[in-house]
């Protein structure tokens, strides 16, 4: 699970007040030069990622906004984004009070992604993995067109199901729209109160189901196991109870089913519009894996150009342009920035992972620009955020890099991938839709051909 209560986002951002609070922007405007204020929203447009980035261009990698009833910092350079998350990483670690950050803290200090609980549902992963390679290796025959962005998001939707709740659901299982309609519509933030109250019954219907079985056959404990575990106990600073439950469900899943699928589908776009990294990507397969078999997660580590290629992809695309808000718990200076209690801090990861005086050639996707050196996404290396930093990175990290690298290893060893209608590598569109996640606009289409050894199962 990548990023999972991007959510907090979109909710900051709806609650829009063009003019502001004059006293507060004064008082930030006197105290320091450096931090501009710009009043107005005008000239942002659907994509405020982009449109933040050319102000910062203009006004400074730390910005004041007017964008609600608080004043919002926007931060949009490596050395900023250090400041914030890790110089003053005390003051800024709240988040704006919303529900669903309350139950980000729960999910992350309580339901611990673990390397045990990861490896816990490997089998799942391999399961769930399988049968997308068996659909794709019968369309192969007749050179069939396929939607790789619908496949690869049914496969991610099919594996939080099944870590969240235990089970896939059908779109039968939940209201005529379907299951996954609904579960798309309400995370953004859409639905109509019938939707909600069909989901939430729902969700208690999977809680009783968890009871009444009380793990009985054994089987491997998804997280409303563990959920349910806390309930009545004393091990927990947090009270548990079923409302609770159902709204970190809803966190879960909704966080989890787009994330990770927008992150593995702009990869192999990005692959298919280079044929050298995907050649370079392919061979290190054939070395490390061979022709006879599919890849394996233990593979993964010895996959070291895969995981640059990782990286780039994620810095290029990451899946949330603009990170979740964050709040100032007190009155703070940064360095000379006089910065004031409650005032929220969006970090600009897109414009800081395209920072010229952070990359060479920013724009270029290159791979290889992270030969030599430790540059990770794990919030470490500030002018590589793709997962947050500081106390409030992303707990499902290391889960989300699992299955990004594993599908996308799966889906370039186990096929050869071309564009439909004679397509050149160089003319595939690659414009971006912002919203809770950041996916292409267009489907990826794609037509498969079995690369393995032909007797490989």
């Amino acid at each position: 699970m990548v990023l999972i209560y991007i959510p907090i986002l979109l909710v900051s951002l709806a609650s829009l007040w063009l003019w502001g609070s004059k006293k507060k922007s004064k008082e930030i405007a006197t105290r320091s030069k450096r931090i501009t204020n710009f009043g107005s929203l005008l000239k942002l447009g659907p994509n405020p990622h982009r449109d933040l980035h050319k102000l910062s261009q203009k006004y400074g990698p730390i910005m004041h906004l007017r964008l609600g009833l608080v004043p919002i910092i926007v931060v949009s350079s490596p050395q900023a984004a250090e400041l914030f998350l890790k110089t003053h990483d005390l003051v800024f670690a709240s988040r704006p009070p919303i529900e669903a950050a309350k139950n980000h803290r729960l999910g992350s200090e309580e339901l611990e992604f673990c390397h045990a609980k990861i490896n816990s549902f490997k089998t799942m992963r391999e399961q769930e993995l399988d049968l997308l390679i068996k659909f794709l290796r019968e369309k192969t025959n007749d050179r069939t067109k396929v939607d790789l962005s619908t496949k690869v998001s049914t496969l991610t939707a099919d594996m939080s199901c099944r870590m969240v709740l235990g089970k896939k659901y059908t779109d039968d299982d939940l209201d005529e729209k379907g299951f996954k309609a609904v579960m798309l519509e309400t995370m953004h933030l859409s639905a109509t109160p019938n939707i909600e109250k069909s989901l939430m019954i729902f969700f208690d219907k999977i809680i009783d189901e968890h009871i009444q079985s009380d793990n009985k056959d054994d089987k491997t404990k998804d997280f409303v196991d563990v959920m349910l575990g806390f309930v009545g106990t004393e091990e927990s600073e947090y009270r548990i109870e079923r409302n609770d439950i159902k709204a970190i469900m809803l966190d879960m899943l909704g966080g989890s089913m787009d994330t990770s699928a927008t992150a593995i589908e702009w990869a192999i776009s990005e692959l298919l519009k280079n044929p050298r990294v995907m050649k370079n990507v392919q061979k290190e397969l054939e070395t490390v894996v061979g022709m006879k078999r599919k890849v394996e997660e233990s593979d993964l580590d010895k996959l070291k150009y895969l995981e640059m290629v990782i990286k780039e992809s994620l810095r290029l695309h990451p899946v949330a342009p603009l990170l979740i808000p964050y709040q100032s718990l007190e009155d703070c200076m940064v360095e000379d920035l006089f910065i004031p209690k409650k005032s929220r801090v969006i970090v600009n990861a897109w414009s800081i992972m395209r920072d010229p005086n952070a990359w060479t050639d920013p724009e270029k996707f290159w791979p290889e620009r992270f030969e030599g050196n430790n540059i990770d996404v794990k919030g470490r290396d500030f002018q590589l955020i793709p997962f947050g930093s500081g106390r409030r990175g992303c707990p499902g990290l290391q889960l989300g890099l699992t299955v990004i690298r594993l599908v996308v290893a799966q889906l370039v060893h186990c096929f050869d991938w071309k564009l439909p209608n004679h397509m050149l590598p160089s003319d595939l569109d690659m414009t971006e839709d912002f919203g809770l996640t950041m996916p292409r606009a267009n489907n990826l289409i794609a037509i498969p051909a079995y690369r393995l050894c032909r007797d490989n199962n």
